[in-house]
């Protein structure tokens, strides 16, 4: 009896459809005369998935008491001796209540595969445990129910699930998936669009990485080595010099054209170790390639082309992107280049693309090597050891064995010949060669003290160790001289890698960058100066200067100056430098010029933006104040006037209404001024709230005043945690919402006001039936002096909403505006829970996470 086959049809959110599709699949199969039955499946009271139960046979359920409340489980028994060829079971992450077979629904299904039995089931993406912390940070429900992904992952088909977040939500309105009561709680919370749209990325992304398993597992079953273009992969291959930066940004507007499309760069190194390679070029380009969304990959591998094709072909690529040879004409004699044994091997499904750029056939030799700056001491100590040593080891040798034998003699000669090397470098090292040569002539060669040669074997044995140590010296040498150079290329790169990442940071601190340049040139004095023209002393910019050192006031006062421009000059103070760090500090300087430049650029931005918007605030406030706020005080003034006139006889009613107009002209007008004061504060920044821990439903109530009561409905729970705000602020940002959303209501419809809590926050949701906003112009109603469409004249001077968000983001909260599921808009004010109270998780229904 062989495993049951597993099928899961996979929901990107809760409400998209699984178990319907489930439940299709099952009349499918019986239409089809496939032995089937209903395992378990909870229909929650959605018309449309109960009546796809009708004609398909159910196995009784067991009934389970827990804590005096009876429940219903899979029978995992009844199942199993009913036996049937497809079990269709819903809820695959649900948790079985206390007493059942086994602690999770996953593991009764994994007993009816067991026995041989398929099993169709269904379960939602944020159940997978491996995105249990995801799904809690996107919208602040941590899943209680969850599945191990290795579960779902075997499983032998995938079926995904999808519906866009707006017709899930137009599904939600509609009741088909909630109870009419629930609705409006579960759009507020747990089904927002934000929340939905990241749900759906994440089952997108978890099907797709499960798609390229299932292929690259049937391309390994069946030894498929062709590549099978499903998705555009292009490869990039790299050699570690200046032109891969090149091949990567033309991969990257490759890749742009195709949805999809993947990077992958790839350096092959040899496994011997021996590279012409740049490690700071390749650390370079792995930065860009990760940048653009790529992949940086290190193969090893002696034949370059061949590797790079197994590697093509490995990940399925269908791209490879190479550059022109940087190789002489001359080198060509050597072979044809990687590039073209590349395309003469690539086969018809790979395409391989050569790409021109500034090296080619500049030759690809290493750089010409810097001599290595040894100390006085060394060189001292390497011509002491050359010169002096082997004459005092002639004179102990001879006098205390001069029996030792002219082989090991000639060894302990070219063991000072090393020493030299080490010490002092190539020339100690040479000296020592010649001065040894001589020395053994002299001592220790028939006949001995003079320098002639009798046996020819002497001859060829002193010009042997004359070669070798000439040999060893230079290889010894070579290497110190490298070991220098590595060290010294890889300080530098550390200090170029500062620079580079203080631009990727926006780093814009003159001064710390001139330290910088102080501590590693260990400088006293370091100062950027310029001068505005040809004729202007100099002007110090910014200057870092040590307790022994002297503030720099010309080029001519430093030790080292580096021109930057015509006008400007880092100047440091200290020591000389040698020639070779000039480079780096050329980058230093023309980095802090560009800190200096970037600090100006910024100071007269802001300034600019400063007076741009204190010229449009002021444009606005002599508009407001030349119609919006005349229209009160013209009301108030015809009413006064009236009352006033003798030749007219006003009843006690046309007084009043009279009064009644002079008392509400004075009430908008009192409204329009409080806005502008408030906008004032808020403009120059001296809006300081005083925070507190206060109930929302003591400071909500208090802001409807202004309004109508019949115009609003309030819905909030008091079991709401408590919130830090200055009530004085919440108050009057509430009122203007409220009183914003009742001004464009429909008549005869109210405003819906709720609260709830959501993690670490508590969100207040003001929802109208009005025309509603579009979401370019979501932003612009919450600028100053703003009103949406063919508001009437009068209404306000467009500071209700700017007036609420500057109050909401001084207590630390936001506003922002949603679509009213419906046609409206509704605004959405978060608050901070008040530290020490708990976090209230929502209340959603029970099969909203199960």
């Amino acid at each position: 009896m062989g495993r049951g086959k597993l099928r899961i049809y996979l929901g990107a959110a809760p409400g998209v459809g699984k178990t319907y599709a489930m439940l299709s699949e099952a009349h499918r199969r019986v239409e089809r005369g496939t032995d089937a039955a209903v395992g378990f499946v909870e229909h929650h009271g959605r018309p449309r998935t109960e009546v796809l139960l009708h004609g398909l046979e159910e196995v009784p359920r067991r009934e389970l008491t827990y804590r005096g409340t009876v429940f219903s489980e899979m029978d995992v028994d009844a199942v199993l001796a009913r036996r049937p060829a497809v079990a269709f079971v819903d809820e695959l992450a649900h948790t079985n209540v206390p007493g059942s077979r086994n602690t999770k629904r996953w593991q009764d299904v994994e007993e009816l595969l067991q026995a041989g039995i398929d099993v169709v089931s269904a379960v939602n993406i944020q159940h997978l445990e491996s995105l249990g912390d995801v799904v809690e940070s996107i919208t602040g429900v941590r899943q209680q129910e969850t599945v191990p992904d290795e579960v779902v992952r075997r499983a032998d088909q995938i079926e995904l699930v999808d519906m866009s977040p707006q017709a899930l939500r137009r599904r939600m309105a509609h009741g088909n998936i909630y109870k009419p009561d629930k609705v409006d709680a579960a759009l507020s919370n747990y089904f927002r669009p934000g929340n939905l749209t990241a749900l759906r990325e994440l089952a997108l992304l978890w099907t797709a990485d499960r798609v390229d398993e299932y292929l690259r597992q049937y391309r390994t079953d069946h030894s498929v080595s062709s590549i099978w273009q499903a998705r555009e992969r292009i490869v990039v291959g790299l050699t570690g010099g200046p032109e891969g930066r090149t091949l990567i940004r033309r991969a990257s507007r490759m890749a742009a054209k195709g949805s999809g499309s993947e990077i992958l760069a790839v350096y092959i190194a040899r496994s011997d170790g021996l590279t012409s390679a740049s490690p700071k070029e390749l650390a370079v380009q792995r930065t860009l390639v990760e940048d653009l969304g790529g992949t940086f990959h290190h193969v090893i591998g002696d034949d370059v082309p061949a590797s790079l094709l197994e590697f093509a072909r490995g990940v399925n690529a269908t791209q490879v992107v190479l550059g022109s040879s940087r190789r002489k004409t001359w080198q060509y004699i050597f072979g044809p280049g990687v590039g073209q044994t590349v395309a003469r091997d690539s086969g018809p499904d790979l395409d391989v693309h050569i790409v021109t750029h500034e090296e080619v056939a500049k030759g690809r030799g290493l750089p010409v090597a810097r001599g290595a700056r040894l100390g006085r001491g060394r060189i001292v100590g390497g011509w002491f050891v050359g010169v002096v040593v082997p004459a005092l080891l002639s004179l102990l040798l001879t006098h205390i064995d001069p029996d030792l034998g002219l082989a090991n003699d000639m060894l302990l000669f070219l063991c000072m010949t090393v020493a030299a090397a080490l010490l002092g470098g190539l020339l100690p090292a040479l000296a020592s060669a010649a001065f040894g040569s001589l020395l053994l002539n002299y001592y220790f060669v028939e006949p001995l003290h003079r320098l002639t040669i009798t046996d020819p074997k002497n001859i060829v044995a002193i010009t042997i160790f004359v070669f070798v140590a000439v040999s060893v010296a230079s290889v010894v040498d070579l290497a110190a001289r490298r070991t220098h150079q590595a060290a010294r290329l890889r300080a530098e790169s550390e200090v170029l890698s500062f620079l580079a990442g203080s631009v990727l940071r926006g780093d814009t601190s003159l001064d710390a960058l001139l330290e910088r340049v102080r501590e590693t040139f260990a400088m006293e004095s370091v100062a950027l100066l310029e001068r505005t023209s040809e004729v202007d002393p100099w002007t110090c910019a910014s200057s870092v200067v040590t307790s022994s050192g002297k503030p720099l006031l010309r080029p001519e006062d430093a030790d080292v100056d580096m021109p930057v421009g015509d006008n400007m000059a880092l100047a440091l103070s200290g020591r000389v430098l040698p020639a070779e760090d000039r480079r780096v500090l050329a980058a230093f300087a023309a980095q802090a010029a560009v800190f200096l430049d970037r600090q100006r650029l910024v100071g007269e931005a802001e300034r600019a933006q400063e007076l741009a918007e204190g010229n449009r605030i002021r444009t606005a406030l002599l508009a407001a104040v030349s119609h919006d706020l005349r229209t009160p005080l013209a009301a108030i003034k015809a009413a006064v006037t009236s009352l006033r006139s003798d030749d007219v006889s006003w009843s006690e009613e046309d007084e009043a209404e009279l009064l009644a107009g002079i008392e509400d002209g004075a009430d908008r007008l009192d409204h329009l001024v409080g806005n502008l004061l408030d906008m004032s504060r808020l403009q120059t920044g001296t809006v300081t709230p005083l925070i507190r821990e206060i109930d929302i439903d003591e400071v909500v109530p208090m802001a409807l005043g202004g309004v109508p009561e019949s115009s609003v409905t309030l819905d909030i729970p008091e079991s709401l945690p408590m919130v830090a705000v200055d009530p004085g602020l919440l108050e009057r940002s509430v009122a203007n919402i409220v009183e914003n959303a009742v001004k464009y209501s429909p008549d005869g419809t109210s405003v819906l006001v709720a609260a709830s809590a959501l993690g670490e926050r508590v969100e207040v949701r003001v929802a109208d039936r009005g025309p509603g906003v579009p979401d370019s112009a979501k932003d612009r109603i919450f600028e100053p002096f703003q009103r949406y469409g063919d508001a009437p004249r009068g209404a306000g001077v467009g500071l209700g909403l700017a007036v609420a968000r500057g109050f909401a983001e001084a207590m630390g909260g936001t506003l922002t505006a949603e679509d009213t599921p419906g046609g409206g808009m509704t605004m959405v004010l978060t608050l901070r829970v008040a530290a020490g109270h708990p976090p209230v998780r929502p209340e959603l229904p029970a099969h909203a996470t199960s």
